[in-house]
């Protein structure tokens, strides 16, 4: 008979065997159990995406009863590569926890614990055959777009429910997908984005994007949600694995860079004239009490850099009349930025989503300022890790403030020489920004436009959210509601966006602009899914977010001192990051360490990256 394979997901599922009475060999020579293998794969994928299973001290007791249950001391070595990811992790104190655990005698917590902590935190834990949410998953995108709609309520809840459970395995159920609902349905302009498209889900993505930064260039357009002044601009983050066809959303870049590009010509040249102007007046000597000394002018742009510190963000929102438009491939780029003592503009940030008037102090001219109603659209793309760097947890205000878009990877060879000719994907979009910059330069001479629902929409819209609220109460939490509610503000802003560009087609520039009722369902469709892929993110934060385990303050100052006498006289940045990591501390952890003790004397900073001991 053949020696039956052993799946985690059905054991998982089987009752837990009584505590062992007796204590279990620690030899680490012990023959290595088809179940050991498994440890080792799933241990190996923690390792690749580099995923901390062990925050919370009794979350971490637990995988190290389960691991010495199962293996005895051979399991030692895996409670170490699980615990470093911990950013307190610590070798001594590690290794004493694992011999409490082996001294334990039989704690009742065995390996299945380990499996299912590795499963919670989004890891896989398939390793024997397709379990059947993979063959649930080779369902086509447009029959189970189908079957969602046609569900109830409470079917709609359980599929919710059934994709936040599985959000965190590779063989993980599809997202749905809306591009093939609605392409044609939609405005002639993003007719012409999504015919170049080569999936359903490149369709999807290259079309949020483009409403996403045509939404920083519509001037004058606005509406009234909710009792206040909404504009269009969005927030999105689209989100994948490395190579998965995210970068396709570079092209969006082109439709508004000949707005960006006229911006910066006039700049120049209004920084030239200030110049010649200023030689004036510094060559006029005493006549200069006759003069007016000339002001510089305003930095015109539209893209702004989201490196850049807080005091220089908001100066040019405040120069550009509260507009612009932050897009970056790298969503760890403003992750990072926030993380500064110069960048952490977070909070005006979230502000500008809700166009609530930003604060601050030029310290140039000690001169307060005030940007009110600031319009600033977003678009970041970046891995699931790189969303946890940007937004530490699933309650964090920034995450309800964005619509993400999860983009699956297909193990499928696209032809790279299909359709090859002439011109290039880059020119095809750059000719649509051309013809996208004679309608701005249109809509900018107009005056205000108010964009709003018809009586019908209204009823519909209240309806459908109050229901999709209730729903994913019930799937997702209490914390999910504050997604469920900005996404309603989004779902408008798309709305506005798609019959702005309707006014591309008949050149109605009239003061109101009644959104049809085509545009109405072409957003809810969007919005629809929306929110299914913001389930899943929030339901891989929630998991992937908890509270870390803490260290005394003494046991840190131990370690920070024997950090910082094994530290040569002189250093540098990667110098001190590998002996961090040979000691089992953080670097970026020490990184801080190292500013306050340059603050502090301890260090001199004599070039950037340079440090020498005092």
């Amino acid at each position: 008979m053949p020696k039956k394979q052993f799946i985690v997901e059905d054991w998982l599922n089987q009752p837990a065997p009584a505590p062992e009475t007796t204590k279990r060999a620690t030899s680490a020579h012990i023959p290595q159990t088809s179940v050991q293998e498994d440890i080792e794969i799933i241990i190996q994928r923690i390792e690749a995406a580099h995923t901390d299973i062990t925050a919370g001290y009794s979350n971490w007791l637990d995988l190290g009863f389960a691991l010495s249950e199962e293996l005895g001391e051979a399991g030692r070595d895996y409670f170490h590569r699980i615990s470093r990811f911990n950013p307190d992790y610590n070798h001594a104190e590690t290794d004493k926890q694992f011999n409490n655990c082996l001294k334990s005698g039989g704690s009742g917590v065995t390996i299945k614990t380990f499996f299912q902590k590795a499963k919670d935190a989004g890891i896989s834990i398939s390793t024997g055959s397709k379990s059947a949410i993979s063959a649930e998953s080779a369902k086509s995108a447009p029959h189970r777009n189908a079957e969602i709609k046609s569900k109830s309520a409470e079917s709609l809840t359980a599929e919710i429910a059934d994709i936040a459970e599985t959000a965190e395995m590779d063989q993980e159920i599809e997202l749905p997908t809306f591009s093939q609902e609605v392409a044609d349905s939609l405005p002639d302009f993003l007719k012409k984005i999504v015919s170049i498209s080569n999936s359903e889900a490149d369709s999807d993505i290259l079309l949020l994007g483009t409403l996403t930064v045509l939404s920083a260039c519509m001037p004058h357009i606005k509406g009234v949600y909710d009792r206040r002044t909404v504009y269009p601009n969005l927030f999105l983050f689209v989100t994948a694995r490395a190579s998965s066809g995210k970068g396709r959303l570079n092209l969006c870049r082109h439709l508004v860079e000949p707005i960006h590009d006229r911006l910066r010509e006039i700049n120049e040249a209004e920084v030239m004239e200030y110049k010649h102007k200023l030689a004036e007046y510094n060559a006029a000597g005493k006549k200069k009490v006759d003069m007016e000394k000339p002001e510089e002018p305003p930095m015109r742009m539209l893209f702004i850099p989201a490196n850049s510190s807080a005091t220089a963000v908001y100066q040019v929102l405040n120069d550009n009349d509260g507009e612009g438009l932050m897009f970056e491939t790298e969503g760890d780029t403003l992750a990072n930025t926030f993380g500064s003592d110069y960048g952490n503009y977070s909070d005006g940030f979230r502000k500008a989503f809700h166009h609530e008037t930003i604060s601050y102090i030029r310290r140039k001219d000690r001169e307060y300022v005030n940007i009110k109603q600031p319009k600033l659209s977003t678009l970041l793309t970046g891995t699931p890790r790189q969303i946890l760097n940007l937004i530490s947890d699933a309650e964090n205000g920034l995450f309800s403030r964005f619509a993400f878009y999860y983009l699956d990877t297909k193990l499928v060879w696209n032809n790279v020489f299909a359709n090859s000719g002439n011109e290039t994907l880059e020119d095809y979009f750059q000719t649509l920004g051309k013809e996208y910059q004679d309608f701005f330069n249109i809509l900018k001479a107009t005056t205000d436009i108010t964009f709003y629902f018809t009586a019908e929409q209204e009823a519909d819209f209240n309806a459908t959210f109050d229901e999709w609220q209730q729903t994913y109460v019930e799937t997702c939490g209490e914390e999910f509601v504050a997604t469920v509610r900005r996404l309603g503000v989004i779902m408008y802003r798309i709305a506005m966006c798609l019959s702005a560009l309707r006014i591309m087609e008949d050149g109605n520039f009239e003061d109101t602009l009644c959104c049809m009722d085509v545009d109405y369902r072409t957003a809810k469709t969007i919005a629809d899914v929306l929110i299914q892929h913001d389930a899943r993110v929030f339901h891989t934060l929630a998991n992937t977010t908890a509270a870390p385990r803490t260290a005394s303050a003494a046991q840190r100052q131990s370690a920070h001192m024997k950090f910082f006498e094994a530290l040569p006289d002189e250093f540098d940045r990667k110098t001190y990051a590998d002996i961090a990591t040979q000691m089992g501390l953080n670097p970026k952890s020490m990184d801080r360490v190292i500013r306050k003790w340059c603050d502090d004397g301890k260090l001199e900073n004599p070039a950037h990256g340079k440090y020498t001991k005092v």
